[in-house]
């Protein structure tokens, strides 16, 4: 296989992760949005976290979700956090795993970190009617 086919091959299969996860609609418009220079961040975000990292067999997708909460956590990221915390739900983390993720990296993030994650996670999860059940 060439380079540009493997290239390809990652790109394909992430777009399909991609859209499982975050959601086909999310997916889509953003690709359609996506002018020749933005593009070039769709592919790489598609080919190597889509395409590469969630497509290895060592984790499964929860346990990525789960990942990526508390590493954006400490990036104080809070779109994205906002992201993937429907993403999170899509892959069976439960709200209550979400806030000890958000709880335990808030020790190790600070208080600001945590603020923000606790706040986009808190609005998704009432959008996703998550506590519906679990109580709030």
């Amino acid at each position: 296989m060439t380079a540009k086919q493997e290239t390809e091959k990652l790109f394909e299969q992430g777009l399909e992760v991609r859209r499982e996860v975050l959601g086909a609609e999310y997916v889509d418009g953003g690709m359609a949005k996506a002018n020749d220079f933005m593009m070039a961040f769709q592919r790489i975000t598609t080919e190597w976290c889509w395409g590469y990292a969630w497509t290895r067999d060592g984790l499964d997708r929860k346990t990525r979700s789960m990942l990526n909460l508390a590493m954006l956590t400490a990036l104080n990221r809070p779109n994205e956090i906002k992201l993937h915390t429907k993403g999170a739900l899509a892959n069976g983390v439960s709200p209550e795993e979400i806030k000890e993720i958000l709880l335990h990296a808030t020790v190790y993030c600070g208080i600001p970190a945590g603020l923000d994650a606790f706040k986009v996670a808190n609005q998704v999860l009432e959008e996703e009617g998550a506590f519906k059940d679990a109580g709030k």
